[in-house]
């Protein structure tokens, strides 16, 4: 039997060791590794091609939520199941919009995170059991009833990753840094990123951001 092929990031190394021992102990699961921030993530993803990707969200260095789309860029095949301590509509929302499948509370049952590891390698979604069963169906209703959201499809995949990191707080060298691309490439996302949105400004871009779910106010307020 195939294995499912497993990366664990966490800040944590009793989360990362608590982890490890769970799912060493599951017949058809193996750890390949470990990684205790998001761009060391993105580093032994791209080495090792994990199946699934188990990702704290608030972690140094490069947040869960800024390293989902750069994952899905480099290593389409590896799905993302998100750990957090969060249960708002709006951190899910956000985790689903930039690619991950699962979305699991760190205090939900050990069963909740074998389940959402093997529905993220069927390529199914799986929410935690304390989250409202009904978030997938809203999230998927307000994409197709909200023309600001329309408007981000119409987005290349570059163009997304460029308009989310931009929407937290990036400046241009740094998502040059994280996506490899000069920062006169960056620009020209941004430009064109603008102009298909009819923004006229970073905080417009913003506004955009927060009204479609892609950055939670709360955190921008701060």
């Amino acid at each position: 039997m195939n294995k499912i092929r497993i990366l664990i990031t966490d800040d944590h190394a009793i989360v990362r060791d608590g982890l490890r021992q769970l799912l060493s102990g599951q017949p058809d699961m193996e750890v390949v590794g470990e990684a205790e921030d998001g761009k060391q993530c993105l580093e032994k993803v791209k080495t090792l091609h994990p199946d699934v990707t188990l990702l704290d969200i608030a972690m140094p260095q490069l947040t869960g939520l800024e390293a989902i789309s750069l994952i899905k860029e480099s290593v389409p095949k590896t799905q993302i199941v998100v750990l957090s301590m969060h249960s708002k509509e709006t951190y899910v929302r956000q985790v689903l919009a930039a690619g991950a499948l699962g979305y699991v509370m760190k205090a939900s049952p050990s069963s909740d995170i074998l389940e959402a590891i093997r529905a993220a390698h069927r390529g199914e979604y799986f929410l935690s059991s304390k989250l409202r069963t009904e978030v997938i169906g809203s999230y998927a209703k307000r994409r197709a009833s909200n023309p600001a959201a329309s408007g981000y499809d119409l987005l290349s995949e570059r163009e997304q990753q460029v308009f989310r990191l931009v929407a937290q707080g990036f400046s241009t060298s740094k998502i040059g840094d994280l996506l490899c691309v000069s920062p006169k490439t960056v620009e020209k996302h941004r430009t064109s990123i603008m102009s298909k949105l009819g923004v006229h400004d970073r905080l417009g871009l913003m506004k955009y951001a927060i009204k479609i779910g892609v950055v939670d106010p709360d955190l921008w307020e701060d």
